[in-house]
């Protein structure tokens, strides 16, 4: 392990089950395409090996997107938030990130929430 993945994972606030959100973004467009869970593993591999790798908190295992299906997740880039309690990962998406076959997971249920007026 790098001394830099080293750090990261030293630096990041996991919950009291040992997890962390990681927020799964598009590189290019932005597009948020869902969230999952890591470990301080999943984190290391998914920093060492360029595939985003996520704790299973139902399995209780670890998978990479996409080994299944195909449906890869590349990583572009990464960032702890400012607490180190939430991961930001861009990715190159190849197929659909949601497992109901929807490109995102945010893509099922919008929602209308009341838009707050200028600062």
């Amino acid at each position: 392990m790098t001394d830099t993945v080293a750090a990261v994972i030293e630096r990041a606030r996991f919950d009291g089950a040992g997890l962390l959100p990681a927020v799964i973004q598009q590189h290019d467009t932005r597009e948020v395409l869902m969230v999952g869970w890591m470990d301080a593993e999943a984190l290391r591999r998914t920093l060492t090996e360029g595939r985003v790798t996520f704790w299973s908190r139902s399995r209780q295992e670890y998978w990479r997107k996409g080994d299944t299906s195909g449906h890869i997740q590349l990583v572009r880039g990464a960032a702890l938030d400012c607490d180190g309690d939430t991961l930001l990962v861009q990715v190159h998406q190849v197929g659909v990130a949601c497992h109901t076959g929807a490109r995102s997971c945010f893509d099922v249920d919008t929602l209308a929430p009341v838009v707050g007026g200028d600062a």
